[in-house]
């Protein structure tokens, strides 16, 4: 399915997520490899099969193979880490928080996309995944870019709209 067809499949209480795709698709603040690739990391960190299909259909042609398989690298690394940090964050002993992880996280130093992509959909996918301390991080290695807090919040958007279109699925079964 087409990321049009599963907009257009959307019931009428979703409206917004409707207004907010298309609004989305079509906005300029990020790069195309950086919007399609916020999109593409946010649908696989929701986990919905037919969020991801739509996503992977449209970023066949919008990103390179490299860019995709970065994009599900953001997604992978940031389920692992996103447990592990927000697990370890909310432990009352902060005493976990100052020992290293013991985790392997070469893909964060990711050399097919440039770095400010994969931070902006490592940030997006810590969103979906509502991990604040990835957030922080992520957005602070994108600060540390001179990167805007408009083209921050565009991401960020993204992974909301992307969790919101989730949501709907979830509660029809599968938008058809």
């Amino acid at each position: 399915m087409s990321l049009q067809a599963l907009r257009d499949a959307l019931p009428a209480y979703a409206a917004d997520q409707k207004h907010n795709l298309i609004t989305l698709t079509e906005e300029q603040l990020l790069s195309e490899q950086q919007k399609w690739g916020c999109f593409l990391a946010s649908a696989y960190a929701t986990g919905e099969r037919s969020l991801i299909d739509a996503l992977e259909t449209e970023a066949s042609t919008r990103l390179s193979p490299a860019a995709r398989t970065a994009a599900k690298s953001a997604a992978t690394i940031m389920a692992m880490n996103t447990v592990y940090y927000s697990a370890v964050n909310q432990l009352n002993n902060h005493d976990y928080r100052g020992q290293p992880p013991g985790l392997a996280m070469a893909a964060l130093s990711q050399k097919d996309v440039d770095k400010i992509d994969f931070e902006l959909w490592a940030l997006a996918v810590s969103a979906v995944r509502r991990c604040g301390v990835c957030l922080n991080v992520h957005e602070a290695e994108l600060h540390k870019r001179n990167v805007t807090l408009e083209r921050v919040q565009a991401a960020i958007r993204i992974a909301a709209v992307m969790s919101a279109v989730a949501a709907v699925i979830a509660i029809e079964g599968v938008v058809s």
